[in-house]
């Protein structure tokens, strides 16, 4: 199976830090979703502004060509909405994974006042929460992210490798 996995979620979920130990763990590329946006959504973000529908098309139809040419691949991306994840899938060029990473509001507010150099500040994490269509089990797995990262990737291998067989 060629695999095209989305890890999504809203910001500071552990999108990055999954993405790269799945990658690690499954030998496949990991990308950013975040270095996919295009420099007015960065500036808009850093300002403390939330992305509209608008914003985030030519940023979703940008991590959908990633999905279409670089398959085997696994990308970090919010897909806070199910339009947003219809669009991936049909410009994805395949079957798409999603696994959403989900955690209570005040742990991940907690992480991403923890974290540093990022442009999305922790004051856009309610517009985040307010945005997000947390998709049915016909959709994605979804992983609560109060466990360890090591066990996070075994439950998502263990997963992905259920649907290669």
């Amino acid at each position: 199976m060629t695999f095209r996995i989305i890890i999504m979620g809203v910001a500071g979920c552990g999108k990055s830090s999954v993405g790269e130990g799945l990658a690690a763990r499954l030998g496949i590329p990991y990308h950013d979703g975040d270095d996919l946006h295009p420099q007015a959504n960065v500036e808009k973000m850093r300002a403390g502004l939330p992305l509209t529908d608008d914003d985030r098309w030519p940023w979703l139809d940008r991590v959908a060509e990633v999905l279409a040419s670089e398959a085997p691949v696994i990308i970090g991306c919010s897909a806070l909405r199910r339009v947003y994840r219809d669009r991936l899938r049909v410009g994805a060029g395949g079957p798409v994974q999603f696994i959403h990473l989900t955690g209570s509001r005040d742990l991940i507010a907690t992480r991403m006042a923890a974290r540093t150099g990022h442009y999305m500040p922790p004051s856009l994490l309610d517009s985040q929460f307010a945005a997000l269509e947390p998709p049915g089990p016909d959709e994605a797995l979804a992983i609560d992210i109060d466990r360890p990262l090591p066990v996070l990737i075994d439950v998502i291998a263990m997963h992905l490798q259920g649907l290669s067989t």
